[in-house]
């Protein structure tokens, strides 16, 4: 059985080295380096992410606990927050289950931070100073598009205004798949950003103000033509997901409407339902600044600085799919 790592020494010192530039770029910005679990009581409930359950069996005991490998470290942050840390980063192992392939790995490490009093705009702008630390001599061009402006621009059509039916002719018309006529226009949105935006994307791009039924974790406003959006955003580089952003919601009870709109939603798609964060619910409670939050994928960083496309040549082991 192979026991090689999947990176090469000079890869893994090139990984050692943009670990430690972030570091870095946050003590120059007095940004707290926090070290929160990696096991919960509480998995995510976002339908498109599925948590890893894991067992405690404290000693004495002949019936373990239910557990879950986060997938993120961002409840936690958020009591942080709550607690009054201010501003704060974390460099963390993230782990996700069924994500296996080029891009993806069960176990990755994040880059998540928040800043405190920021809005979406002060964040996309750090993000990008951030990414150009770490590129170097390949200093990149960053376009920043509405959710909206990349629809128009690139499909011709609004995708907040547009009826369901428009949005699913659409997609038909570009894209070579057979659904259901009850596939949910999210669905039908995503299809056309993967499969027709993002291939046409600028090289360094990021996307904002969201459709609100994709609002996750982000805030709700009206945008300048009155239509509501979530303030979220997701950063492009070569095609490349690479971050996602929120101006964050601070409200408790929004919080807990939402987890149980995702409960309906991992249901429709025959996912099991997820315990709602009460340790989450009670910090909001408690009372949160208001902030803006970004993930990092550290891994698809160092693909992008090393020129590499696929995920294991950048960690030491991989998850082995055989």
């Amino acid at each position: 059985m192979p026991w090689q790592p999947s990176a090469n020494i000079h890869l893994l010192k090139q990984r050692a080295k943009v670990i430690n530039q972030l570091r870095i770029f946050f003590a120059a910005r007095d940004v707290l380096e926090v070290d929160t679990p990696v096991m919960s009581h509480y998995g995510v409930s976002d339908p498109h992410i599925d948590s890893i359950p894991v067992t405690f069996t404290a000693d004495g005991t002949s019936v373990g606990k239910p557990m879950y490998l986060m997938s993120s470290p961002e409840y936690a942050m958020k009591r942080l927050l709550a607690a009054g840390s201010g501003c704060i980063y974390q460099i963390s192992k993230a782990f996700r289950n069924g994500e296996a392939g080029r891009r993806h790995n069960p176990e990755f490490t994040l880059l998540e931070w928040y800043r405190v009093d920021f809005d979406l705009q002060q964040l996309m702008q750090e993000v990008a100073s951030l990414v150009d630390m770490v590129l170097e001599n390949d200093q990149l061009e960053w376009h920043f598009w509405s959710y909206r402006q990349a629809f128009e621009n690139i499909l011709n059509i609004d995708p907040l205004t547009a009826t369901d039916e428009v949005i699913r002719s659409t997609a038909l018309a570009h894209i070579d798949i057979q659904m259901q006529d009850s596939t949910p226009t999210d669905t039908w949105l995503d299809l056309l950003m993967s499969h027709c935006i993002e291939p046409k994307l600028p090289k360094a791009c990021f996307i904002y103000n969201y459709p609100p039924s994709q609002a996750a974790l982000s805030r709700i406003v009206e945008d300048e033509r009155g239509d509501r959006v979530a303030r979220r955003f997701e950063v492009y580089v070569n095609g490349m997901e690479l971050a996602n952003g929120y101006h964050e919601l601070t409200q408790a009870q929004e919080q807990e409407r939402r987890f149980a709109l995702d409960n309906q939603a991992r249901q429709a798609m025959g996912k099991a339902p997820m315990a709602a964060d009460l340790r989450l619910i009670n910090a909001l409670q408690n009372g949160m600044p208001s902030c803006s939050g970004v993930a990092l994928g550290i891994e698809r960083l160092l693909m992008l600085t090393t020129g590499e496309n696929d995920i294991a040549k950048v960690m030491a082991f991989n998850h082995p799919l055989a």
